[in-house]
């Protein structure tokens, strides 16, 4: 398992929003390029981007800013935040984006998603934003008519990357991880043994005792836990944070 930083772009500077609501943001840095060079340099082996400009209806103002960051490190990324047609998956493909998390449109025209999961095979993350076991979509403005459920039984089968769990009660808030939310999540993911898919997780991490607990929970098929404002408020060092997973304790 590994600890994930993540960038949040909106208005081309690094913010996080508490619950996603979009007038919550706070600067945490201007320069998201230099952002990213810094958690490259500190050992992280993914970077997590969300383009929260495009999750609320604004694309193409953060480009500039996910080309630069491309350009200026190796590790792979995963970004995610409204990718709402086959095109606008195959831009960011082209720019060289290693892995694309899709929400709203895996809910609503999951007919598109498969003939993009099939084009991009394992290179797919299907994102379950989940309020009160309701899949939201549109930046976690609106409730789907679809349960959690409901979303792995169309995507398990297929060959998508894994799954981004975000608990949206939680994000930014900084008051511990819902293990029992996320063993609950997990469970539904391996309900067949023989189609355990990938699994990473947001929302909720505080501190290094978040850490311990998740491991505790002994979940195979956890790839990692992303660190957003644990990491920008300085509660999580991201060296150290990588240290408890790798431990055997």
């Amino acid at each position: 398992m590994q600890i994930i930083p993540a960038i949040d772009l909106k208005d081309n500077k690094c913010v996080r929003l508490t619950e996603g609501k979009d007038d919550t943001s706070i600067v945490f840095n201007e320069n998201p390029e230099q952002q990213a060079i810094f958690f490259e340099q500190s050992g992280c082996r993914k970077l997590h981007i969300v383009d929260l400009d495009a999750a609320f209806g604004r694309p193409e103002l953060n480009i500039k800013s996910i080309k630069k960051i491309r350009k200026s490190i190796s590790i792979p990324i995963q970004l995610g935040g409204g990718i709402r047609s086959e095109l606008d998956a195959k831009r960011y493909f082209d720019l060289g984006i290693d892995n694309l998390i899709i929400g709203s449109l895996s809910v609503n025209q999951p007919e598109k998603v498969k003939f993009l999961v099939n084009t991009y095979r394992d290179r797919i993350y299907i994102s379950l934003d989940i309020k009160n076991d309701n899949v939201m979509v549109k930046g976690w403005k609106e409730k789907s008519k679809l349960k959690t459920e409901d979303i792995i039984n169309i995507y398990n089968k297929l060959a998508i990357k894994g799954y981004v769990i975000t608990d949206i009660e939680n994000d930014g808030m900084l008051r511990g991880l819902n293990t029992d939310f996320i063993k609950d999540v997990v469970n539904k993911v391996n309900k067949e043994a023989n189609m355990k898919k990938s699994v990473i997780i947001a929302g909720g991490l505080t501190n290094y005792n978040d850490l311990e607990n998740l491991k505790q929970l002994k979940l195979s098929n956890l790839e990692g836990i992303i660190s957003g404002k644990s990491f920008y408020v300085g509660n999580i060092d991201l060296n150290k944070a990588q240290m408890i997973l790798n431990s055997d304790g």
